[in-house]
């Protein structure tokens, strides 16, 4: 399956963050689905510190039981209508 992420398209990682919030997943739930040892090992990527790896996301996606499309957000200019 592709998707469209081009240069308008950014990682949404409040949206991230907090879907892993609703499914009441700990940083330390997550960082073991990545294979790190700690929390904060994890956190660095959901604060923007680290970039998400293109293989991290079909994990991301199962964990938080989303699509992988959820996870970007466009930068779309808003415009006033009349």
């Amino acid at each position: 399956m592709a998707y469209e992420i081009n240069e308008n398209s950014t990682l949404n990682l409040e949206f991230i963050r907090e879907r892993r919030l609703e499914k009441g997943l700990t940083l330390q739930d997550m960082a073991e689905s990545f294979g790190f040892k700690t929390a904060t090992n994890y956190q660095k990527y959901e604060q923007g510190k680290y970039s998400f790896d293109a293989n991290m996301l079909p994990v991301l996606s199962e964990k938080l039981d989303c699509k992988i499309e959820n996870f970007f957000a466009s930068k779309v200019a808003k415009t006033e209508t009349k």
